[in-house]
């Protein structure tokens, strides 16, 4: 598919970037069968297909009508498309290119631009957050059902947090990501992650001054926040880097997506591009960490555990499968835990999270959410387990089945087994 660029955008990177990659495009529409927009509403515009035509309309014209900005907002950015399209073509960075286009081209204004500035202060502060929870605890029997098992989660998960790591001394250390949201809201998963990499052997650093990984503003209109964030991130960690720590373990597969691309999204920053390559290569989503460190078979502590009688069905991130192409590591691992695996149909498909998308979108998302725990709960878990923190609490909000984090599960399985 050919673009040819408005003169005004002739001079502009992301614009020169977004018509290679849109070079690549068939229009075979292999993509639209993947796509959770597509098959929820039948627009030919709501799907990948129909949203690269408009990207390329932007090109070569600069302008864009508010209905051009719509289709491109109800992008979840799942990639499923990418998975599914047989000419390799990059959707990620065209709908990125093309909302950051968007946004020069026809800034919002009203409450569209202050919804996502507000979005933007809120999410990405861990303690704003966190006495926005407080609050939400006090009034919890004056809130709607889903906010009620939100609190309820976050509640579980806190007392979860509060239990010691254990560790052995080995000084293997590995940087962590604390993150915005999920210190506040999920704290659990973090105090399991550090006390799985304990019982492996390894020691979690985390720097003071890395918080966001940026992609909360690069989905909410502010791609240079982002790259800020992102310098911020390079910054804090690059003392420990240099000192040999091991590798950036991540149990948020929208961070460890995130991180992973932050040599290409800066690789025209003169004075990060070399930190930023070196930082992607040592970014490890913690699934992919721990399947390499945990024991194999012949090594002490390695066997099997029996099966606890624990029926499970994992929900797979969209940006775990389609991002990072991280593909039944977890359900080996959950296995190795002793886990009895449910079949889980459509596991492909967006549970309609993505991020801050399902508060912007809250219509389309619920009705994505409900059609995964169809899927999840057609074989009666005992627990739904995932590998992101907004698919679980937009899972949790929906269900009365328990919905963590697999690492939680894992952390406690072989724990109890200690």
């Amino acid at each position: 598919m050919q673009t040819t660029l408005a003169p005004a955008l002739r001079d502009v990177p992301t614009a020169a970037h977004a018509a290679r990659l849109i070079g690549a495009c068939v229009h075979c529409g292999f993509c639209n069968a993947a796509c959770p927009t597509y098959r929820l509403l039948g627009d030919e515009l709501d799907g990948p297909r129909g949203r690269i035509y408009l990207v390329r309309g932007l090109l070569e014209a600069g302008t864009a009508s508010a209905a051009t900005q719509q289709h491109l907002d109800r992008c979840l950015t799942c990639r499923a498309c990418e998975t599914a399209c047989p000419s390799g073509v990059e959707y990620g960075g065209i709908i990125d290119a093309g909302r950051e286009l968007m946004q020069a081209a026809a800034p919002r204004d009203g409450w569209a631009a202050r919804q996502r500035a507000l979005l933007r202060g809120t999410l990405k502060r861990t303690r704003l957050l966190s006495a926005l929870l407080s609050l939400a605890r006090a009034c919890r029997p004056l809130l709607p059902a889903g906010w009620q098992r939100r609190i309820a989660q976050h509640q579980q998960s806190r007392r979860s947090a509060a239990r010691g790591a254990t560790s052995v001394a080995t000084g293997r250390r590995v940087l962590r990501l604390a993150g915005c949201v999920q210190p506040a809201l999920l704290p659990g998963i973090g105090a399991a992650t550090t006390r799985l990499l304990g019982v492996l052997g390894f020691d979690s650093v985390f720097a003071a001054q890395a918080g966001c990984c940026g992609a909360l503003p690069q989905h909410l209109d502010d791609p240079e926040g982002a790259l800020e964030q992102a310098r911020r991130n390079i910054d804090a960690w690059w003392p420990a880097i240099e000192a040999g720590a091991e590798a950036i373990v991540v149990d948020a597969s929208a961070c460890s997506l995130m991180l992973r691309e932050y040599g290409a999204r800066m690789a025209h920053d003169a004075a990060y591009a070399g930190k930023a390559a070196r930082v992607s290569a040592l970014v490890s989503d913690l699934a992919e960490f721990v399947a390499r460190e945990w024991p194999q078979a012949g090594s002490p502590g390695s066997s099997r555990m029996e099966a606890g009688g624990v029926r499970v069905a994992f929900q797979s991130p969209c940006t775990l499968q389609h991002g990072l192409r991280v593909r039944g590591v977890v359900e080996a691992l959950l296995t190795r835990a002793g886990a009895e695996l449910a079949p889980v149909a459509d596991g492909q498909q967006c549970c309609g999270s993505a991020g801050a998308w399902s508060l912007l979108e809250p219509a389309l998302a619920a009705e994505l959410r409900d059609r995964k725990l169809a899927a999840l709960g057609a074989a009666r878990p005992d627990v739904i387990l995932s590998a992101n923190l907004g698919c679980i609490a937009h899972l949790g909000a929906g269900t009365d089945i328990p919905v963590q984090h697999w690492v939680e599960w894992v952390a406690d399985r072989i724990e109890a087994l200690r």
